[in-house]
């Protein structure tokens, strides 16, 4: 009889330093675990398995929204539709390549930063994806056909490329940074010559340098599209496992602030006689949970306050994965609401890219990601093993602590 063996989870010390979270001391799987393996551990509860869950369910409720829509009468016959199509298509994407980037991130250190170059690559896609619906059915009557209405979408292209490459740069650098621990019953968990409970213990740890975004998608792609901020780059859309992406500086009005300003600058004072320019509360739930990834992504909360207490449920990359998805469906109802309420006014205006300059500026940004994403993984595969990206051992002290 067929019977499978889950893989055994390990503490933060057998593990090597670049597979470390901040605040999770344990639950970690075998950093050299098979492709069965990491399929095999979503089923067991270990400090990524809410990851994967979290991402893998809506990656399947997007694609049951997709298709309900292509099955509508005329859906794929109307290019006024088409706009929400290229949104719908990375919806479904960024949570798909989070949800293997958790999943897979654990067969080696090489692996784990491939996993992620492809998230940062979903997530950065997403970000344009965005895009085309805002210019097609939310910018303010007073934008359009303007200098900001013909760059939007090429801009978005252009930034999705440029938060890819840096993203996946990101997490080339090498920094010392602080790992801290408060031990209560037990020794210390790295060897120091620390007495039992009640000391703070701080260990140097090398880690791939990083410069605080505003995504959290990310995700790059994903905060930087719904937040008044530096332009994007998760959710994934990702949405962060592992060294968070560093930011671009190139500003623009994000989404969000666009609409804010057709609300309250164009609307402000006339009550329930905006028009066209009346927005759906939809909006503010999208940027409430928005705001929430940033928080959850750059606070650390809650294991940063108790290392160890949130291990398996309840840390910030849970909750994140969680505000990410809600700000997707309520995006996706903002942009429905936008499109139903203003289609006979658009109707009769230019849209902003034909369908050959939708294709190409899909196509190039598509390409173009990918080549990133390759250019990174094929040096990767160059470095040497004794690379500190790819720090193959135990922390020092790790097996004496083990012995323990």
């Amino acid at each position: 009889m067929l019977s499978l063996k889950l893989p055994q989870l390990l503490r933060v010390h057998q593990v090597p330093r670049v597979f470390w979270e901040d605040g999770i001391m344990s639950g970690y799987r075998r950093p050299t675990s098979s492709a069965l393996d990491c399929v095999l551990s979503s089923f067991q509860m270990t400090n990524e398995t809410v990851n994967i869950w979290t991402h893998f369910l809506p990656t399947w409720y997007f694609l049951w929204r997709l298709l309900a829509l292509l099955e509508g009468p005329g859906f794929r016959a109307e290019p006024y539709d088409w706009p929400l199509l290229i949104f719908l298509l990375p919806a479904c994407l960024y949570p798909f390549a989070s949800c293997c980037a958790h999943t897979f991130s654990s067969m080696s250190p090489r692996a784990r930063h491939i996993c992620y170059f492809l998230d940062y690559g979903a997530l950065s896609l997403y970000s344009l994806g965005c895009a085309f619906p805002y210019a097609a059915y939310s910018m303010p009557a007073s934008w359009l056909h303007g200098r900001l209405h013909q760059l939007f979408v090429p801009a978005a292209a252009f930034n999705s490329l440029l938060c890819t490459s840096l993203s996946c740069y990101s997490r080339n650098g090498d920094q010392p940074v602080r790992v801290s621990q408060v031990p209560r019953t037990r020794k210390s968990w790295v060897q120091q010559g620390t007495p039992h409970g009640g000391l703070r213990l701080s260990l140097p740890v090398r880690q791939p340098s990083t410069l605080l975004q505003g995504k959290a998608a990310g995700p790059p792609g994903f905060l930087l599209t719904h937040l008044p901020q530096p332009s994007p780059c998760s959710p994934g859309s990702a949405p962060w496992p592992g060294p968070r992406p560093i930011s671009d500086s190139a500003q623009r009005p994000s989404p969000p602030a666009m609409l804010f300003l057709r609300q309250l600058g164009l609307c402000w004072g006339r009550g329930h006689s905006c028009g066209q320019e009346a927005l759906s509360t939809s909006h503010s739930y999208h940027l409430l949970c928005a705001l929430l990834t940033g928080f959850l992504f750059a606070s650390h909360l809650p294991e940063r306050l108790a290392p160890g207490r949130f291990d398996y449920i309840g840390h910030s990359h849970q909750l994140f994965h969680i505000c990410a998805v809600l700000g997707t469906h309520f995006q996706l109802e903002a942009v429905l609401a936008d499109m139903g309420s203003r289609r006979t006014w658009l109707a009769t205006q230019e849209p902003p890219l034909g369908l050959q300059g939708t294709v190409a500026t899909l196509g190039l940004a598509v390409a173009g990601n990918l080549f990133i994403i390759a250019a990174f993984t094929a040096s990767l595969l160059r470095a040497p093993g004794t690379c500190p990206l790819l720090q193959g051992g135990p922390p020092e002290g790790g097996a004496q602590a083990k012995q323990q």
